[in-house]
């Protein structure tokens, strides 16, 4: 058991650096092997209860973070739109009583 703990704890810091510089690939890549972990723990006896736990409390900290930031660029990415659409329109006016 503490072998995969220890997978799901690498895989974890991996995850955290991969976030820090924004490369979505790795952070795709190790979304997957997370589920591979997570699986491989659940199919397995749990013998030391309170270390999976906190391993994966752990882990999803890190996808509370993930999703936290993800949530704030869509949003920014919807404002963005936001003020590209309005100033097309205000162009569209501005061309008709030209």
């Amino acid at each position: 058991m503490s072998e995969v703990i220890a997978r799901i704890e690498e895989t974890r810091d991996a995850l955290l650096a991969a976030f820090a510089e924004r490369d979505w690939d790795a952070v795709g890549k190790l979304d997957l092997a997370c589920r591979v972990c997570v699986e491989d723990i659940l199919a397995e006896a749990q013998e030391n209860d309170a270390q999976v736990r906190s391993s994966l409390d752990e882990l999803l900290a890190v996808y509370r973070q993930l999703i936290e930031f993800a949530s704030g660029e869509r949003q920014s990415i919807v404002d963005e739109m936001t003020q590209i659409r309005q100033a097309k329109n205000a162009t569209k006016v501005y061309h008709l009583f030209s």
